[in-house]
């Protein structure tokens, strides 16, 4: 095997062709699903996603590693021309320090040199971590034209507002978004990527380090697209709190970026009082036998359609919404059957305080305003679709979040959990209310209980103590109606 470099994205593998079939072999993955979506029925598509391309015998410059690793295994001889140089910036970063008008972590610190030692590489690190000053030394000590990626417009204005805040001239920075011109005019680029992904190849030759925040969301065909223009940028980095756990997700992105560095958890940043404490409370609604019966075979469509709709289980979120104290985050996954009927619900039960409503159909500039109203306010209420307040979303006096629509997504979960962690003073924790559907009957389990079985699983990997609430249905507005005596009844897990 040669291992030849062709550019910024891509390595060819020079070998006989029974070697590139055990490569295509072994960097193809199942797809979770595959067999519900039409392009598989209609047997337009294997299921599979294939990493190595058979024709041209190419993959990923990212994946190096890996394919020195499949070599070894088979004790395959390689003859490697792809070079390493690294990056050396331990002086310059020193010296960009002593500028900033306040200390970095150490684990930011570390972050760096490990990023500019390998050129790339995707940095792991959770909610108020500071991955803002970690992006920003980047890109100072690589002084190189920059494009920085983002997937929402307010994360491109709050992106620049932390730059300038860090001492950056804002004549350094330019933003894309929207209907703004492309043309570029300073040596800091930060875009949103719907405003940049039809650019043309050529367009992305300019930048020589490309920067991707919440890089979990680039597995979408057009975001990879998007970074295999960028065939001359050597230096590559990616952002994320979190990773999902499908094998085939995680090798694209280290392909494009580089292998992933966890620096720090929530966990460690709760304990060093940089993030505010989460509490969970599990509020199981246990529904009638008869109810369950009925249910028993029904498709996990059909069962979030029966859940989302049910006039009782909407009272009972609305009235956790409009009894929550302080600010109050109510997340949900359908619009017309579910987020806008907790809207009208809650705004009724709670007359005398704000209520606000977010979905896919709100502009950004107005949901940045909501943002700002409730940062500024209290006793606020906003009822959002996941879509647009469960990442990159900066409340830092949310003290209550809900999740009121089912789902078992590993970084929905803890992207959505992190728009409560950030301190302020005027919280001691933060609070999470999961609402959890019952229709379990005899042996048989029911699709959205195992959903919270998985949520439940994320919560004590990252160390959030929770409690847990189990009623019949038709005794949850009885119990929030009037609540004393209700928390006798919780069990507690740490």
């Amino acid at each position: 095997m040669t291992l030849v470099p062709v550019d910024d994205v891509w390595i060819r593998v020079e070998c006989d062709e029974h070697v590139a079939r055990e490569l295509s072999e072994y960097f193809s993955f199942d797809v979770p699903g595959a067999k519900f979506m039409p392009q598989f029925k209609k047997r337009y598509w294997t299921g599979k996603i294939h990493l190595f391309k058979l024709r041209g015998h190419l993959i990923y410059r990212g994946l190096l590693p890996r394919v020195l690793e499949f070599a070894e295994q088979r004790g395959y001889p390689v003859t490697n021309h792809v070079p390493f140089n690294p990056h050396m910036v331990h002086g310059a970063l020193e010296a960009l320090v002593e500028t900033l008008p306040l200390t970095p972590r150490v684990y930011q610190l570390e972050a760096v040199l490990s990023m500019m030692r390998d050129k790339r590489g995707i940095i792991l690190s959770p909610t108020g971590s500071g991955k803002s000053l970690i992006i920003y030394l980047l890109m100072r000590v690589l002084d190189e034209p920059t494009l920085i990626v983002v997937p929402t417009t307010g994360l491109v204005s709050q992106m620049v507002s932390d730059f300038t805040s860090y001492g950056m001239d804002i004549e350094d920075v330019q933003t894309i978004q929207g209907g703004r011109s492309k043309d570029v005019n300073a040596p800091i680029v930060v875009s949103t990527w719907q405003s940049i992904y039809d650019m043309p190849k050529s367009y992305f030759e300019q930048f020589k380090c490309v920067i991707v925040d919440e890089v979990h969301l680039a597995k979408a065909k057009s975001l990879t697209g998007l970074l295999e223009k960028c065939t001359v940028s050597p230096y590559r980095f990616g952002f994320t709190g979190t990773l999902d756990d499908m094998q085939a997700h995680r090798l694209i992105l280290e392909g494009l970026f580089g292998s992933v560095t966890k620096v720090t958890t929530t966990k460690q940043l709760v304990e060093n009082k940089q993030l505010t404490p989460l509490k969970v409370k599990l509020c199981v609604l246990k529904y009638p036998e008869t109810t369950c019966r009925d249910m028993r075979k029904a498709l996990y469509q059909d069962e979030v359609e029966f859940l989302v709709t049910h006039p009782t289980r909407l009272e009972i979120v609305s009235r956790m919404a409009a009894s929550a104290k302080g600010n109050v985050l109510v997340l949900f996954n359908f619009v017309e059957k579910h987020g806008k009927p907790l809207y009208q619900r809650i705004q009724e039960l709670a007359p005398d305080r704000d209520v606000h409503f977010v979905s896919g159909d709100v502009d950004a500039d107005d949901r940045e305003r909501i943002r700002q109203w409730v940062t500024n306010g209290e006793q606020q209420i906003i009822v959002a679709s996941y879509g647009t307040f469960s990442t990159g979303i900066n409340i830092p006096n949310l003290h209550t979040m809900i999740f009121a629509s089912p789902s078992k997504s590993k970084i929905r979960v803890l992207q959505s959990i992190g728009r409560s962690l950030r301190l302020h003073e005027s919280k001691s924790h933060a609070t999470l209310i999961d609402v959890v559907d019952d229709l379990r009957i005899g042996a048989s389990v029911n699709h959205t209980f195992r959903h919270a079985e998985a949520r439940v699983q994320y919560y004590s990997a990252e160390h959030f103590p929770y409690t847990m609430l189990e009623l019949d249905l038709d005794k949850w507005v009885d119990v929030l109606k009037n609540p004393a005596g209700r928390s006798q009844d919780a069990k507690t897990n740490a």
